[in-house]
């Protein structure tokens, strides 16, 4: 039953990219922001807080509504800790009920064998962990130590694919760990990847040499392979250059936060802050057509797969200028997959 399920997912997953080469006026991803509360406090992450009231579910059901008259193939339900959210279960049906592909971002702390299971009565297809580190620290407690026992409930009763993700990078104090994290992953029969991080000024650096043959070492564990369309993307961040590319963030990826606005990205919050409710087929050719002056070394993956299928397309004829320091820091949908 879970080999048919996961089937069923990924011609899903290929009408998607099909219906992306025909058209170039609708959205393939949207993130949806329903609970910025977070029951951790990495000290890297930007994205929580510890006190929002989770937005109401006629609310984000309107929001997807709304998504699915824009014609958006996924939508991927992100935090803060979307676990938090009373009504999850019912925000991921309507969204399955509106024929979109459901998705969501967790750091896996209350995952369990009962939510597990009504996460896939419910329909998800699509889950990613982040795992920081092998044994948790002051700086993040996402560790495999702690979260091993939920990924093996979810190795035995998930009926969605699952992806762990882990860092290198700056401020990552053993990049070893994420080895290890990319095996286990692979071990319980999910798919791995792995985030370069910005410093804590928001800047790029390249990873160091032992980082480097972790990278490589990582490409090679897991040749089921997570997206590997993007590989030029990650040697070039990998080494700390820069990628030319056309960024469609706000045509092709949109990210709305808990007031229902549209955002280029969890890390450019503001631009261009447009009701989702008001925002209309002529957005997205605006956006689409617009540069981004941060996208050289922007190493958010989201944006750069949902870009993916228009890199051949209409040059860019505006510019947006804004904070091209990617923010104070980055969180799990915040990072470019390595993919291995």
């Amino acid at each position: 039953m879970r080999q048919i399920k996961q089937l069923k997912t990924t011609v899903r997953e290929w009408g998607m990219v099909g219906s992306a080469l025909l058209s170039k006026d609708h959205p393939i991803l949207a993130h949806l922001v329903p609970m910025r509360r977070c029951n951790l406090s990495c000290t890297y992450c930007n994205e929580y807080d510890d006190f929002s009231k989770p937005v109401l579910l006629e609310t984000v059901n309107t929001w997807t509504d709304k998504l699915a008259e824009l014609g958006t193939s996924i939508i991927t339900i992100s935090g803060g800790e979307p676990l938090m959210h009373p009504e999850l279960e019912e925000i991921i049906g309507h969204i399955r009920k509106r024929g979109i592909l459901a998705g969501l971002i967790s750091n896996g702390y209350l995952m369990s064998v009962k939510r597990i299971q009504s996460l896939n009565q419910a329909g998800l297809e699509h889950l990613q962990i982040s795992i920081d580190n092998v044994d948790p620290d002051e700086v993040s407690m996402k560790s495999l130590k702690v979260l091993d026992k939920k990924l093996q409930y979810l190795a035995k009763h998930a009926d969605f694919k699952v992806n762990i993700n882990s860092v290198l990078g700056s401020g990552v104090r053993c990049p070893s760990d994420a080895l290890e994290i990319g095996k286990r992953a692979v071990e319980l029969g999910f798919t791995c990847t792995v985030g370069v991080i910005h410093d804590g000024s928001g800047h790029l650096q390249s990873l160091s040499e032992e980082e480097k043959m972790i990278f490589q070492e990582l490409r090679e564990i897991g040749k089921k392979g997570y997206p590997r369309i993007n590989r030029y993307f990650q040697e070039n961040l990998a080494q700390g250059k820069p990628n030319k590319w056309r960024c469609r963030a706000g045509a092709r990826y949109l990210y709305i936060c808990e007031d229902g606005l549209v955002h280029y990205c969890s890390q450019q919050r503001g631009h261009p802050g447009i009701p989702l409710k008001d925002y209309s087929v002529e957005d997205i050719r605006r956006e689409y057509l617009t540069e981004k002056s941060c996208a050289p070394y922007c190493t958010i993956s989201c944006v750069h797969q949902a870009s993916m299928a228009d890199f051949w397309r209409a040059p860019q004829t505006s510019v947006a200028a804004f904070d091209q320091s990617g923010g104070e820091g980055s969180t799990s949908e915040d990072l470019i997959e390595l993919d291995n």
